[in-house]
Formats: C-alpha cells, sequence, structure tokens
C-alpha cells in the first residue's frame, strides 16, 4: 500500500516542489487544504525555520485528528534567506516577507530586496536555509534542518527578471552563480539542490518504520 504524507501548506508552489521529491520514492502527497478541515490560524513566532516548521506540524496535525480520520504522518517544513554582508540583527531569516511590521506582497518583496542587493554593490551572495518537521504521533516527531536540505547559494540582484513564478517571488531576483543567468531563464532553481536531502530524510523515515512505497 502506498504510504501517504499531508504537507501543512497551502502554497501551490512548494507542493509541487514537494511532489517532485516524492516522485522517485513512490509516496502520495496530500495538501492539507485537499481535506475538509478547518485549519488553525498558525502564528508563526519562532525565531528558527526549524522552530516555525514544527509550530506548523504540531498545529496542522492536531486539527487533522481532531477534525478527521485520517492518520497520515503529517509535516510542514519553512525556510529563511540569508544574505552575506547583512548583520545578524538585518538578516531576514524567517521574516523574509515581514518588513518594518508590514508583510510585504510579491511585489513589494522584490522591490525591498532589490534595494538591498544594490545597498550591497548591484548582487550579494544569499542562501535559503530550509527545515521540516514531520509528525508520526504525539510521540514519534522528527526534525532536521542540514546543509543538506538548504539551497544553492546564489546571487541576489538589484535588477528583477519581468517572470513570476507563483509562490517564489524572490526567484525574480535569483541569478545562478555559475552560468550568472537568472533562474527564471533556466530549468533549474535554487532550491534544487534541496530535493535530494529531503528525499533522504524521507527515504530513511519509511525504511525505519517499514512505510509502502518504492524507494530504492
Amino acid at each position: 500500500m502506498t504510504q501517504s504524507f499531508v504537507y501543512g501548506t497551502s502554497n501551490a508552489g512548494k507542493i509541487q516542489f514537494m511532489r517532485e521529491v516524492f516522485e522517485p520514492l513512490g509516496f502520495r502527497l496530500i495538501g492539507i487544504g485537499e481535506l475538509s478541515v478547518n485549519l488553525p490560524v498558525v502564528d508563526e513566532s519562532g525565531n528558527s525555520p526549524l522552530e516555525n516548521a514544527s509550530i506548523k506540524a504540531l498545529a496542522y496535525y492536531k486539527a487533522l485528528r481532531e477534525q478527521t480520520d485520517f492518520d497520515y504522518p503529517v509535516f510542514s517544513c519553512d525556510s529563511g534567506l540569508y544574505i552575506e554582508g547583512l548583520s545578524e540583527a538585518e538578516q531576514p531569516g524567517v521574516h523574509v516577507r515581514r518588513v518594518g511590521g508590514k508583510n510585504l506582497t510579491d511585489e513589494e518583496m522584490i522591490a525591498y530586496y532589490a534595494s538591498v542587493a544594490e545597498r550591497l554593490g548591484g548582487k550579494v551572495i544569499a542562501r535559503y536555509r530550509n527545515a521540516i518537521c514531520l509528525v508520526v504521533n504525539e510521540n514519534e516527531i522528527y526534525e532536521h534542518m542540514g546543509d543538506d536540505i538548504a539551497s544553492a547559494t546564489f546571487w541576489l540582484a538589484s535588477k528583477p527578471h519581468p517572470k513570476r513564478e507563483s509562490g517564489f517571488p524572490l526567484n525574480s531576483l535569483s541569478v545562478h552563480i555559475e552560468s550568472g543567468q537568472y533562474y527564471n531563464d533556466l530549468e533549474i532553481k535554487p532550491r534544487n539542490d534541496s530535493q535530494e536531502g529531503f528525499r533522504t530524510f524521507f527515504r530513511n523515515l519509511t525504511t525505519r518504520h517499514n512505510m509502502g512505497g518504492d524507494a530504492q
């Protein structure tokens, strides 16, 4: 029987990314928005990607168990943006969308981070650090935030690419270091480097629990 996992996110871009992670593993991915669940308002007040991933996964796990008969593991992910040349206090981290007490729209994010890159010389090296928390049950919770699931380093540029990608607004400012091309002109994305790390996380977990799938 194919193992199913519920992904605690409504971000279509993130769901598609994780579907690509799952494809060679033979597991089924269910976005929590596909289920008839009244989702809680989650206070993502953590100071790191791992803290926020844990807050979300536990909240969605609880909602799923209270409102349905589903017994699937639930996981959530979170990420933070880290930019060379900024002080620790200035790092966007998990608050990449919130600046000066305001939640930015996608276009406001692009304009703000373009100005950061301009201030730092027109382009600057950046990287996303990612984290995952998976809740099998109340006694089995697995967390990970390592370099293997971090993105590749990339140039954050001051001049935006005209193309936009739903769920990933800053791809319009992201430039592949080796080629000097915008990722929006390439098939690869900064996050693609993390896919095998996420696969390893799920592969190890499911082997330990003898969960069904086609993983090799």
